[in-house]
């Protein structure tokens, strides 16, 4: 199977410029690049769609590039915003871009004979000069065209913000990118989400007029959950791809707390599993969705992929302690994520020495019950764990119970945790 018919299976496939000329055109090995503006100093898995198709192209014997918009970043692209973006400064986007870069090295191949490249616009953008630019690039475009892009056409109508000319001026700037790629690297195709085809267009125009060379572009539908959320850097709880914005532990639990009407299209559109694998998987979830059989396999692939073997093994650990309330071998970097929102009591630690704090008291004066006569019920039946262990009710905690010399983590019942910590 092709490429282009692996990214039909997948759902990936949503708009081509040529799509018989794409595949005869992809039949030798081509130069493949996909841009992405350095607002914040990581991506999400909104953008790894796109890293990962730039991933499909390596893996199919064509060279990926990556444009960071070091130059069009200083701009903002208006697409998808119903407002005009923050204009970052210089520094703070060498910052985002050289953060983002990490997640690039990660996931394609940097070596070998289509080994991956990185490249940024700031480099071509921030020598071309106003008149150049209206006299070689402006030229070729009509202000009709122009403003029939969605992202225009709805900041036009919005009397109270409207758009502005640098913003406005965005399409341009992409369409140059893509001409200059073609021109000093030999790009020929680019690809992105189905939000930044009016900018291919534009681009492949752009060449043909200037350079009267066939290039191609193709998009990918953009990702959104079953409630219709996106997955953007800017929107509330975004998963990020780097481990200190998103843990490999909340990674894991995003993939594997999915809905069940997403899991299918998260397995085709994110993982590298073999057609029969993702029809296999899909069959088992039709069959027996309360086993999650395929939401652990989607969460397993896609921690793996991104955080490596160890990241999945510690994702898997912290699940498998708060599922079982054995949390002694958690690391305080783990504890204090796991349990961020949990509520908190701080002692202190003077309590613990002597002959050690009775954990009636102890429950108590942490807030975990609300009296005594309530303590002694859940400690006769079994119901308070400390730190993993099973505590009974003539028992006095010792600094010997803490955690990390200072944590006691309290757990009421199945799933009611209570954070103690002893300063």
């Amino acid at each position: 199977m092709d490429l282009l018919a692996d990214l039909e299976f997948r759902g990936q496939l949503y708009q081509t410029t040529d799509l018989n000329g794409l595949r005869e055109h992809l039949a030798t090995p081509r130069k493949v690049y996909c841009g992405f503006d350095p607002t914040k100093d990581s991506l999400t898995i909104g953008n790894l769609v796109q890293i990962l198709l730039l991933r499909r192209f390596q893996a199919a014997g064509h060279t990926p590039v990556v444009v960071v918009g070091g130059g069009t970043g200083m701009i903002g692209d208006p697409s998808g915003k119903e407002a005009e973006r923050q204009i970052l400064t210089p520094e703070q986007v060498q910052k985002n871009v050289d953060g983002q870069r990490v997640c690039f090295e990660r996931l394609l191949d940097f070596n070998g004979p289509n080994a991956a490249q990185i490249l940024d616009n700031a480099a071509w953008l921030t020598k071309l000069g106003f008149i150049e630019a209206l006299r070689d690039i402006g030229k070729h475009f009509s202000i009709n065209m122009m403003i029939q892009k969605d992202s225009v056409r709805e900041r036009l109508h919005n009397r109270d913000q409207g758009i502005s000319y640098t913003e406005f001026s965005y399409m341009l700037l992409q369409a140059y990118d893509f001409s200059y790629l073609m021109q000093h690297h030999g790009v020929t195709v680019q690809s992105s989400g189905s939000d930044q085809w009016g900018n291919i267009v534009a681009g492949v125009d752009l060449i043909r007029r200037t350079q009267h060379k066939e290039a191609f572009g193709l998009t990918t539908p953009l990702i959104t959950k079953a409630d219709g959320g996106k997955f953007g850097k800017t929107e509330t709880g975004a998963i990020w791809l780097t481990a200190e914005r998103t843990s490999p532990y909340a990674f894991y639990q995003f993939w594997v707390n999915s809905a069940d009407a997403d899991v299918s299209k998260f397995l085709r559109a994110y993982t590298f599993f073999s057609h029969e694998e993702i029809l296999r998987l899909e069959a088992e979830h039709a069959q027996n969705p309360g086993a999650r059989a395929a939401h652990r396999a989607l969460a397993q692939h896609m921690t793996e992929l991104l955080h490596g073997p160890e990241g999945l093994v510690q994702a898997q650990k912290a699940t498998e302690a708060l599922f079982s309330g054995n949390v002694s071998d958690l690391p305080a970097a783990t504890i204090a994520e796991l349990f961020a929102t949990a509520p908190a009591s701080n002692l202190p630690k003077e309590k613990l020495e002597g002959d050690g704090y009775p954990v009636v008291d102890l429950l108590v004066d942490a807030a975990v019950v609300k009296s005594k006569r309530e303590a002694r019920e859940f400690l006769s039946s079994g119901a308070i764990l400390m730190n993993g262990r099973t505590v009974t009710l003539e028992e006095r905690a010792t600094a010997s119970w803490l955690l990390h010399e200072t944590v006691l983590l309290v757990r009421r019942g199945k799933k009611n945790w209570h954070i103690v910590r002893f300063q």
